[in-house]
């Protein structure tokens, strides 16, 4: 029982001991991203290889003391061609031996062991202990924030050279090549591999990489102190070392040296650099030991906005080693002083001492930077210089007095000597948009056009230059349109003919003269002729052509139609000297010509020539007829198409050459169907009446129409009385497109309108209008009784009428049509009611004197 007692107490003890040493170790957390330093001693490899033992991307061990992980994107290994570039804004430092901290994004900033940021004063803060309200307050800006922000950008968008620096788009242009032999010169720093190679009597090959105190350590030889020697005098060290050895490496009492040996850098080492001043993006960078100032200065966006381009200094050992002006790079592509940097330099970028805007006519409109002393010569330079459209003699220049603004007109000679100042605006203007030699000349020249003065000073010139006179050239009198000094429009006259034949001098031309010379066609009436009539192609109008005869108007036209009166041509001229005074005085005149159909030329005869506004008419042969038809349709032997033989054909003559009739033919019920061709003013009127009809009748309704232009018609004929007498009165003379109707015997009878029961009834002989109406249901209440009318198999119609008090019906024969038409109830105006009252007093009147006679008679 104790036993037990006793494992359960050690367990609980176990347990105890190895959740407080959990608590005192803390496990190393695995890594999120890449190390964020580079390791000291790089390896070299070959071209596109990792170095040995390392994945691609990855680097080597961190130098001894170091425990930061940051790496640098710009450094790359020495001998690989794409080496990275460093981020915008927040490139990552190197901690120093010993220190574990790096850097943030803006390079004064970091973040210890314990998670807490440093302050650029040493101070730090716990990053998970800042308020939240706090930094909602730093990400919300106002809006005067945002607009300065704007400002600035703007600003810096102007600045000469600062998109070069931060264009994202040349990101490897600035890189350093480190992939270049042993540069003269270069100095030896910790983590350096140094190959040495020795050939000769003795060989041996040394890798040995200085170490962090400087020395390298060779076999045989023990350390060699390098660190701060460039490559020539680390050789040399070397050298007198291993001479030692190799006895052949120098002359001596020997004999003459037989062992040579050859130095050179491996992997290369990173170094730290420090980016302050007024740049884009200050702060420390890790950079590779073969960079440039100038590929830092591009890592560090360049000079700010308040920046200065012409005096970045390169601070080493607290002195200045170096002074670069960006713009003998930015101008000219010479690196002056871009010296090669080494650890803990400092790039310091200065503020800039004077800045001035150029606009206008310049091939550069951008802020400048100039020094002190520097000329307008200078700020044009730097522009580009002028550009084609500028106007060089004169620029203005605004400049900030202690009180105000002010404008100075700097001329041309003054540009050497005339010195910028801070804030100035310049502006380059344009030239003026008008010519200081121009003439030009139009009208009735072979090459009109805008000519030089200069070459042109006088009429007599210009003309020749613009290849002479058009024969149109109406040279009695030109003009020339001068513009005077005061902006004002003159013209001048000029007799041309007197000017080249030397009558008169010639005329010496100003600056913007216009010569118009005008043509005899410009002058001339347009003047056109016309043939109408039985021709190929109508003319309307054509243009009148000189020594026109009636011949070639006709052959323009097309030639004559088969229809056309060759012997009845007309030609219609208008009169020009018609005597006003006169109330019978001829206004135009007629010529009659008889021209052959094949418009030859015969050499007896005299063409005709036609004038301006001659009207050609051709007539009509009164002979020429067009081959017409008519159709005969229904009961006749031989129903089709037949032609119309003689002007005097009638319907007789249509019924025989069809055969005649069949015994099944309805004579009574034959109908002429005719084609009317109405005009526009006819079918207006037509329709106008109907619609005129439709409004005011008050009695019965009437439905427009909507009439055509063709319709047809149904003309009412007798063929019994035609056939009994042909070439009577009722024997109707056909037209072109008659149709001849016969139906078959009908035997029905069509009741419509206002009846009840609108019906075709069996046509029973003896019955009468009222019965077929009353086999239709009888009349409405809105009949019309008095206008009813009948309707007949042959077109014909025949209407209701009236007699004292009573209808007196039209008869009703096979296959009429009954129509009632329905009664309107208007409002009677006073004169249908005087009339309807005196109708029905008189209708009483009659009606009393008749009974009264009747009585007397008795």
């Amino acid at each position: 029982m104790q036993f037990f007692r006793k494992t359960i107490l050690g367990v609980l003890l176990l347990c105890t001991g190895f959740n407080a040493a959990a608590q005192v170790i803390q496990a190393p957390s695995a890594p999120t991203s890449a190390p964020s330093t580079l390791p000291s001693g790089m390896p070299r490899p070959t071209q596109g290889q990792a170095p040995a033992g390392q994945l691609p991307g990855q680097t080597g061990n961190a130098p001894r003391g170091t425990q930061g992980t940051t790496v640098p994107t710009q450094q790359g290994t020495r001998g690989t061609t794409g080496a990275t570039g460093t981020t915008q804004q927040g490139t990552n430092q190197q901690g120093t031996r010993g220190q574990s901290g790096t850097t943030g994004q803006n390079g004064t900033t970091g973040t210890n062991q314990n998670g807490q940021q440093t302050a650029p004063d040493g101070s730090s803060q716990n990053a998970t202990e800042q308020p939240l309200d706090d930094q909602n307050e730093t990400q919300l800006k106002t809006e005067a924030e945002l607009l300065r922000e704007r400002e600035l950008a703007a600003q810096r968008r102007k600045l000469f050279g600062y998109q070069l620096f931060n264009d994202p788009a040349n990101g490897s242009v600035f890189q350093p090549n480190i992939n270049i032999a042993t540069p003269k010169g270069y100095v030896v720093g910790p983590n350096d591999q140094l190959n040495i190679n020795i050939y000769g009597y003795s060989e041996a090959v040394y890798q040995t990489t200085v170490n962090p105190d400087g020395f390298i350590y060779l076999q045989r030889v023990g350390p060699v102190h390098v660190s701060g020697l460039t490559i020539e005098q680390a050789r040399g060290r070397i050298l007198d070392r291993l001479a030692k050895i190799y006895v052949g490496l120098k002359s001596g009492p020997y004999g003459a040296a037989n062992t040579y040996m050859i130095v050179t850098l491996g992997d290369i080492r990173s170094i730290r650099v420090t980016v302050t001043g007024e740049a884009v993006r200050p702060g420390t960078y890790t950079v590779s030991s073969l960079s440039t100032a100038m590929n830092v200065i591009y890592q560090a966006g360049g000079p700010s906005e308040i920046g200065s381009f012409r005096n970045v200094q390169v601070i080493r050992n607290n002195r200045v080693v170096a002074s670069i002006d960006l713009y003998d790079f930015l101008t000219t592509g010479i690196q002056r002083n871009d010296i090669r940097l080494q650890d803990n330099d400092n790039v310091r970028f200065q503020t800039f001492k004077s800045h001035v805007e150029i606009n206008g006519s310049t091939k550069r409109n951008n802020i400048f930077e100039m020094l002190p002393g520097e000329p307008m010569a200078r700020l044009l330079e730097l522009a580009g210089g002028f550009s084609s459209n500028a106007y060089k003699a004169r620029i203005k220049v605004t400049r900030f007095t202690n009180r105000e603004l002010k404008v100075i007109d700097v001329v041309e000679s003054d540009f050497p000597t005339f010195p910028m100042e801070d804030g100035d605006q310049v502006v380059v203007e344009g030239v003026l948009v008008r010519y200081e030699n121009q003439v030009g000349i139009q009208g009735a020249v072979f090459r009109p056009g805008i000519y030089s003065l200069d070459q042109n000073k006088t009429l007599k010139q210009l003309i020749a230059s613009a290849e002479g006179l058009k024969g149109e050239a109406f040279t009695g009198r030109i003009q020339i349109v001068r513009t005077r000094e005061d902006m004002a429009i003159e013209n001048i006259s000029l007799n041309l003919v007197d000017i080249m034949n030397g009558v008169k001098p010639d005329v010496e031309l100003k600056r913007e003269d216009q010569v118009i010379i005008p043509s005899r066609f410009d002058m001339a009436e347009f003047a056109e002729i016309s043939i109408t009539g039985e021709v190929i192609t109508p003319i309307a109008a054509t243009p009148y052509v000189a020594n026109m005869t009636l011949e070639d108007l006709i052959l323009r036209a097309g030639g004559l139609k088969e229809s056309a009166a060759a012997a009845q041509i007309e030609i219609v001229r208008r009169k020009k000297d018609v005597d006003v005074s006169s109330k019978s005085a001829q206004v135009s005149e007629i010529f009659r010509f008889n021209v052959d159909r094949d418009l030859s030329m015969k050499p007896t005869d005299t063409q005709f020539p036609l004038f301006p506004y001659d009207q050609v008419i051709v007539r009509r042969s009164p002979n020429y007829r067009i081959q017409t038809f008519v159709n005969a349709e229904g009961e006749v032997v031989m129903p089709g198409e037949y032609p119309v033989v003689t002007k005097d054909q009638r319907v007789s003559d249509l019924v025989k050459m069809a055969g005649g009739i069949t015994p099944f033919a309805y004579v009574q019920g034959a109908t002429l169907v005719r084609t009317i061709q109405l005009s526009e003013a006819e079918k207006q009127l037509r329709q106008q009446t109907i619609t005129e009809l439709a409004d005011d009748t008050p009695k019965a309704i009437v439905k427009p129409e909507v009439t055509t232009d063709v319709t047809e018609q149904l003309i009412g004929i007798n063929l019994q009385k035609i056939l009994s007498n042909p070439g009577s009165a009722e024997d109707m003379i056909l037209e072109e497109g008659d149709i001849l109707r016969i139906p078959k015997q009908l035997e029905t009878v069509r009741v419509g309108g206002e009846v009840l029961l609108p019906t075709t009834a069996k046509y029973r002989r003896g019955q009468t209008f009222q019965d077929y109406i009353s086999q239709a249901g009888g009349f409405t209440s809105r009949s019309a009784r008095k206008r009813a009318y009948v309707v007949y198999a042959n077109g014909s119609a025949d209407r209701t009428r009236r007699f004292a008090f009573f209808n007196v019906y039209p008869r009703v024969e096979p296959g009429s049509e009954i129509i009632v038409p329905q009664q309107t109830k208007g409002e009677l105006t006073p004169q249908q009611l005087i009339s309807n009252t005196t109708g029905v007093l008189s209708s009483i009147m009659t009606l009393i004197t008749t009974v009264l006679a009747f009585r007397l008679l008795r």
